[in-house]
């Protein structure tokens, strides 16, 4: 498309109102590059391809200027931009099958004459935590020797912002800290007396420049819409950021775990599309720490149980792991089942015997600091 389109020959093609392009121009959203000699907005491709960035954004649910910012980004183009929209839209996905998920416990609680008001059908239409983070408080706590590592990275910083902080496990007590968390439900379920907690999100958040000393973010940035802008984003408010993830770019992992190895080999596919723990280094030019996984860890985290096989035959175990709500029911069925049955015939036991007298084990875990 050379020529330049008129704003209704835009609008037919793209099924906007001419009305909307007109608020998007007074908005600075979509402003044409040229003018005909009469005045009117005229339209180039590259005026085309950011709203069709636009649109794309607004069908998902974001705001205005949420979307300025994002296609007004110098450092996205076009193919990252697509990337970015299908990780929005594979995210919405594990939305839909945590709801999936949570429906289905639902019915099968239903069918046996049982109500289980903690699994309300209001998960339509909710956030993957919103399904699954009432299950938090029975499994999930902080493990103090993983919180030393993360609070010692914070290093001398008196002000610390909690991103993604759901119920605050990790949040440093000697410090003065602001959390940043988007679910409800998990805002809902910091105790009395936690750090004052803001409903937003990672890529947006609603602070100055370098307002913290630190920010970090514990266990949380695969759940994030774009992990690196809101990773830049924890480095433009902080002039240190530290990071406790998962490196799910190393294959090995998955075969050192026995759970994925053995059991759930779907989780591979949920890890596909994450950016590396490479990429996520070097967006905030951090160093990389591994962190081992006690046997006894406090914290029921996916991989915590790795020397206690049997906890993931329990439900509450599982309801608080987002993992196993992605998977789906059916491939979460197929694996406690068959690990049920290699428990009770030791075969779990003949496979796995040499992690037993370990004492911690390194899956994958990474504190990253910058």
């Amino acid at each position: 498309m050379d020529e330049l389109l008129t704003v209704g020959r835009v609008a037919r093609l793209t099924g906007v109102s001419v009305r909307t392009l007109h608020h998007y121009d007074e908005v600075g959203l979509l402003v044409p590059s040229a003018r005909t000699t009469s005045g009117h907005r005229a339209y180039s491709a590259e005026d085309v391809e950011r709203l069709r960035e636009v649109l794309a954004y607004r069908r998902l649910g974001f705001g205005l200027r949420e979307i300025a910012d994002l296609v007004g980004d110098p450092a996205t183009d076009a193919v990252a931009h697509l990337r970015r929209l299908r990780g929005l839209l594979v995210d919405r996905q594990d939305r839909a099958a945590a709801m999936v998920a949570a429906i289905d416990r639902e019915l099968a609680a239903r069918a046996m004459g049982v109500t289980t008001p903690q699994v309300p059908l209001k998960a339509f239409g909710a956030r993957l935590y919103d399904a699954i983070g009432s299950a938090y408080p029975a499994t999930r706590r902080t493990e103090p020797r993983i919180a030393a590592r993360v609070w010692a990275a914070l290093g001398d910083a008196r002000t610390v912002l909690n991103v993604g902080a759901g119920t605050g496990s990790y949040e440093p007590p000697d410090r003065e800290v602001t959390a940043v968390e988007p679910s409800a439900v998990m805002r809902a379920q910091r105790p009395p007396g936690a750090a004052p907690c803001v409903a937003a999100a990672a890529e947006s958040l609603p602070f100055e420049d370098q307002s913290f000393d630190a920010a970090m973010a514990f266990s949380t940035i695969h759940h994030w819409h774009d992990p690196i802008a809101g990773l830049r984003e924890m480095r433009r408010v902080a002039r240190r950021v530290v990071v406790f993830t998962h490196d799910a770019s190393d294959t090995g992992w998955r075969h050192r775990f026995w759970l994925t190895r053995d059991y759930l080999p779907e989780v591979v596919d949920l890890v596909a599309d994450r950016p590396s723990v490479d990429q996520v280094a070097r967006a905030i030019g951090a160093h990389m720490e591994p962190v081992l996984i006690p046997w006894d860890c406090a914290d029921g985290f996916f991989e915590a149980h790795w020397r206690r096989p049997e906890a993931y035959l329990d439900e509450r175990v599982r309801g608080a792991v987002s993992v196993w709500a992605r998977v789906g029911p059916q491939a979460q069925r197929r694996a406690v089942e068959t690990l049920r049955d290699d428990l009770a015939s030791g075969r779990w036991v003949e496979r796995n015997r040499e992690i037993l007298a370990l004492d911690a084990a390194e899956l994958g875990l990474r504190l990253l600091v910058a």
